[in-house]
């Protein structure tokens, strides 16, 4: 694919960090594209929007997806390339293998940009999105070429099944060349989410959060797009990983019920003030 064009608009001067969005369509409205969207746009930043897969799901569970079509997904990306710089990248959901070999294709072709990868592998009211050979392509081509992974628990556990504990899950995953992971504790059995940044080369970093009653839907996309905003404006990876944290609490603390399901996070940039944690 072409190299990105300067961060230019018409007038010459300076625009917007853009985000390269390779994400699911949720009809609801409440995870995939549009939270990437929202939260893009509520954190100072410019989505560029490309869905891998359209779903029938509701705020419970997915009732079916559909993998959009790998040849259409690659018109969409090198146009995008060949008119815009690209800050960042940022991975959602991947259902087929040969939306898996695109996306593996397009981080390879531009590692100078920091790649945000959010391991969608089953929704939240159980829908299981990749079968085991797509969740090992996952790990073997797509987490080499990632910057920041951001899995929960139960991700973390179906990426390295062998693993005992997610020390080792987090090192195994670093050796395969993952830059850092961004492991949540929403799906852990403790009374605060303890969420916790591992390095490669320094000591694993951790935060803790009150935990929220209730649970929703959109809260992975929500983390790992403003986490992709950081990093699209300059931030640090600790620095981007403590705002998005920051940004996705507020967020769900201010959610609100749209349905009979999860609820949906309010991503307004007027509720999640502030936007860094512990302030």
């Amino acid at each position: 694919m072409s190299r990105p064009v300067p961060d230019t608009g018409s007038t010459g001067q300076p625009g917007k960090p853009t985000v390269l969005c390779l994400s699911g369509l949720d009809p609801t409205g409440g995870a995939g594209i549009q939270a990437d969207i929202e939260t893009l746009f509520a954190c100072g930043c410019h989505c560029l929007p490309v869905i891998t897969s359209l779903t029938a799901q509701d705020t419970g569970n997915v009732l079916r997806s559909q993998a959009v079509a790998a040849d259409l997904l690659r018109a969409q990306i090198q146009a995008l390339f060949d008119d815009i710089r690209v800050h960042a990248i940022k991975i959602g959901l991947i259902d087929s293998i040969n939306t898996l070999n695109l996306v593996a294709e397009v981080i390879a072709d531009y590692p100078q940009i920091p790649v945000i990868a959010d391991p969608v592998l089953k929704a939240g009211g159980g829908f299981r999105f990749g079968s085991d050979e797509l969740i090992a392509a996952y790990c073997r081509r797509v987490v080499p070429g990632v910057t920041v992974l951001t899995p929960n628990t139960d991700e973390l556990n179906a990426l390295c099944p062998a693993e005992a504990d997610p020390n080792s899950a987090a090192t195994t995953l670093l050796a395969a060349g993952c830059r850092h992971i961004l492991l949540t504790g929403t799906h852990a059995q403790t009374t605060d989410v303890i969420n916790t940044l591992y390095h490669p080369d320094a000591p694993a970093e951790s935060w803790t959060w009150p935990r929220l009653a209730g649970s929703y839907h959109g809260s992975g996309c929500t983390l790992a797009s403003a986490l992709a905003a950081g990093l699209a404006q300059g931030m640090s990876v600790s620095e981007a990983a403590a705002n998005a944290q920051a940004f996705t609490w507020h967020a769900l603390q201010h959610g609100w019920q749209a349905g009979r399901g999860q609820a949906l996070p309010d991503r307004r940039p007027g509720n999640n003030q502030p936007n860094r944690a512990g302030d």
